[in-house]
């Protein structure tokens, strides 16, 4: 067995004893990592200044780099997400539903861990620790393998990890992370039929498409965000502009920017103007359809006319795509058709096309009035997210330490027969 199987074996190993830890020890073992990832601060800033110095050299893109860069606020954001997780409810054990049938039997319905997850994720760090912590506070064991941009940062972060893991007296295979490089370790997890309970893919549309269509374990699919926002003619010019501008450009290189900005045509001349002309002075590219461009070039703003592929693409960079549509079910039709079911959005002042979006649009979140950025974990209250999933089974959306669960009947019986 290679290094996957041989660290997937190991957690199927542990898998019972970290299901049945009392709450508190789990609790305790996220606290001691986030203690050991600040105790070990400077060899984690080192690590991540080793991946920086060869992304500059590759010539990773400013968003990308953005992701992967770690400083001080940043490892204790992630070491505060870390808590925060750890003083959550305990995911485990709650009692969902359940009675007592005509038998006589009581029947009960339990959340408990899915068992071993394996995550597969690219050039995010703090990806590693927000795994772990989810995981562990759900009782699953996992086994994490970053992206090669990112090595040493989540290397020197897991290995932070398993000290607080068995600091807090659990065994140390609760957390592992496959080191070596090369696609040979991340085909052999995606195929670890008996050893891994799910796959957790995190990253852009190659890795997910890839792990969809090759794994032979079950995949919960954390999608790519072709997000849109949508202008409705009703739509105030100073929230259209404040909208857009935070959605694409505060971090474009996140799932949950703007990819693409729809416009009613009714209200293009009024709305497009303003908004196109902040997002030029902020350096973003502008694609767009004819009627778009009209309306660009008339005020002097560059903008190159965009292809079907364009409406399609998550940029993860400073550019995104504009469209003109005939009203509120053109706009839902558009995004329906294009987006990938992450993050979508309408502005208006119009209650019934708000309504109507919001019922329309299928996606895992659904916006009026407010940028796509709040699509998080930690925003949304998780504390931290191990993904956000944009498939239906058997969770939609950023998934917290619930999500990391699955049920069990519970049946207790006096000696009745059938």
């Amino acid at each position: 067995m290679g290094e996957a199987r041989d660290k997937a074996a190991a957690a199927r190993a542990v898998m019972r004893q970290l299901a049945s830890a009392p709450d508190d020890q789990r609790r305790r073992a996220i606290c001691c990592a986030a203690d050991a990832i600040e105790a070990r601060k400077a060899d984690v800033l080192a690590a991540n200044a080793r991946d920086m110095e060869r992304a500059r050299a590759n010539g990773m893109s400013l968003p990308l780099q953005d992701r992967l860069m770690l400083d001080e606020d940043r490892l204790a954001s992630i070491c505060a997400a870390m808590r925060e997780v750890a003083s959550q409810h305990d995911p485990l054990g709650r009692v969902l539903d359940g009675g007592r049938l005509d038998s006589g039997v009581r029947l009960e319905r339990v959340t408990v861990p899915l068992g071993v997850i394996a995550m597969v994720y690219e050039a995010r760090p703090n990806v590693t620790a927000d795994a772990f912590a989810l995981c562990m506070r759900a009782g699953n064991a996992c086994i994490l393998r970053g992206g090669s941009a990112a090595h040493d940062s989540c290397e020197t972060i897991a290995q932070c990890c398993r000290e607080g893991v068995e600091a807090a007296g659990l065994p140390g295979d609760c957390v592992s992370y496959i080191s070596s490089e090369g696609h040979e370790q991340t085909d052999e997890l995606m195929r670890a039929s008996g050893l891994v309970d799910v796959l957790i893919p995190r990253g852009g549309a190659s890795l997910i498409k890839a792990c969809v269509e090759n794994a032979t374990v079950p995949v919960i699919e954390t999608g790519t965000g072709n997000c849109h926002i949508y202008l409705e003619k009703s739509a105030q010019v100073d929230m259209a502009v404040d909208i857009v501008i935070n959605a694409k450009c505060s971090r474009p290189g996140v799932c949950n920017a703007a990819e693409s900005l729809l416009v009613d045509e009714e209200a293009a001349e009024r709305l497009l103007p303003p908004v196109l002309e902040a997002l030029a002075e902020r350096g973003v590219e502008l694609v767009g359809d004819a009627r778009s461009c009209k309306i660009a070039h008339e005020q002097g703003i560059d903008m190159a006319e965009a292809s079907e592929e364009d409406f399609a693409t998550e940029f993860l960079d400073l550019k995104i795509s504009v469209a003109c549509v005939d009203g509120v079910e053109a706009a839902i039709e558009h995004v329906n058709a294009h987006g990938t079911g992450h993050s979508e959005a309408i502005v208006t002042q119009d209650y019934a096309a708000a309504e109507r979006f919001l019922a329309g649009v299928d996606a895992a979140a659904v916006y009026c009035n407010a940028s796509t950025r709040f699509t998080d974990g930690g925003v949304f209250g998780l504390g931290a997210e191990i993904g956000i999933s944009t498939q239906r089974l058997h969770v939609r959306g950023p998934m917290g330490a619930d999500a990391l669960t699955t049920t069990k009947y519970l049946i207790r019986g006096e000696g009745q027969i059938r």
